[in-house]
């Protein structure tokens, strides 16, 4: 493993609406539940992933999620 810092994804499921924009965009790391309820697997992105990552959080329309940088 790596000790390199990751970004990391915050989501707020209270806010999710379940319109999977995020999910659509970044499956890699977004996922819906049986809902329609965003959740992660891992909440660490990738570097490969972290473009995506942020487009997938900036297209949600209630804002539930936030892509934070490493401390």
């Amino acid at each position: 493993m790596s000790d390199q810092q990751l970004h990391r994804v915050i989501i707020e499921r209270s806010k999710c609406c379940g319109y999977g924009l995020c999910a659509a965009i970044c499956p890699e790391v977004y996922k819906l539940d049986a809902g329609g309820i965003v959740y992660v697997d891992s909440d660490l992105v990738p570097d490969a992933l972290l473009e995506t990552a942020r487009e997938g959080a900036a297209a949600c329309p209630a804002e539930a999620i936030v892509v934070q940088a490493p401390a």
